[in-house]
């Protein structure tokens, strides 16, 4: 295999530690620096010609990190190396996948050309797919998509009891039922009317069957925690148990934490995507096993 230079661009050092298990691998140095007003300062320190590179990154909060990102990308091509990976826990910008109001930019595919521009493949766990089937009908680079479904479903088969999933809106379908489906579990999908960022309304769920079972919110996105908690007042008010919310990316917008702070919900839990209290379930196995099986492919 050829040998494969890992960066690592401000993502958690447990997977960097992890990713250099992966034959071949071996880590490589950066220097990054902001500059009193604010511009970006990239050194790339290891060698990198003649290599594959593997670059994990956070975006989460993307808007001060992406430049950055960019420059460091597009000097590891200009430095010779012969294909340039981006391993992404953590996708961000997908969620405006239509224009909604006149005038509005549709950020997903404008972010998507930017990062095909620099990268030969991406790798990301569970990005947010609603009125897109796929990424690669905005990326242009080569794509694997891992999912967390089975990682959820074993801890909520571990930790729940008698557990009924609960999708809190028509977008959240796509991972309930796949979750669900790995154990056999029952499963609903509500419906939501959003009036603002904040200001959701959730129809009625379907439980005078499940009355002793535990709710288990699922998402793929806990960003303001409105939508999971007007789901959950329904359900306490059909005499359901205390909830557990669920998300594979913990964002949580500025007083998110506060509100699902509840006595209606028993406990919230995300993946690893993004460093959060909450992260109760480890994803950096299938990311590594992932981008393990992608270099094995690069050197075929």
């Amino acid at each position: 295999m050829t040998s494969v230079i890992v960066y690592n661009f401000l993502a958690p050092d447990a997977l960097f530690q992890d990713c250099l298990e992966v034959s071949g691998c071996s880590p490589g140095e950066l220097v990054l620096h902001q500059f009193p007003d604010g511009e970006s300062y990239v050194r790339v320190m290891t060698e990198c010609k003649g290599h594959a590179v593997v670059v994990l990154a956070d975006l989460y909060q993307p808007d001060t990190k992406l430049l950055p990102l960019l420059f460091l990308l597009s000097t590891l091509k200009e430095l010779g190396a012969l294909k340039v990976g981006l391993v992404l826990p953590y996708l961000p910008y997908m969620r405006q996948d239509d224009r909604f109001k006149s005038g509005e930019a549709i950020t997903s595919k404008t972010f998507a050309k930017l990062l095909s521009q620099y990268a030969d493949w991406l790798i990301t766990v569970d990005p947010h797919l609603h009125r897109y089937h796929s990424l690669d009908e905005i990326y242009s680079l080569e794509t694997n998509v891992v999912s967390s479904a089975e990682s959820l479903a074993e801890w909520i088969d571990q930790q729940v009891e008698k557990p009924l999933l609960i999708g809190p809106d028509s977008e959240s379908e796509q991972w309930v039922s796949s979750v669900a489906t790995a154990f056999q579990l029952p499963w609903q999908v509500l419906s939501k009317e959003r009036f603002g960022d904040r200001d959701v309304q959730v129809s009625a769920p379907e439980v005078a069957d499940y009355t002793d079972f535990t709710p288990v919110l699922v998402d793929d996105i806990i960003s303001t925690g409105h939508t999971m908690l007007s789901a959950i007042q329904q359900l306490t008010d059909q005499g359901m148990r205390k909830a557990v919310c669920m998300g594979v990316h913990g964002v949580f917008a500025p007083g998110a934490e506060a509100l699902l702070q509840s006595d209606l919900v028993a406990q919230v839990v995300t993946c690893n995507t993004v460093i959060h209290e909450t992260n109760h379930i480890d994803i950096y196995p299938l990311l590594v096993n992932a981008i393990a099986l992608q270099l094995s492919k690069d050197n075929d």
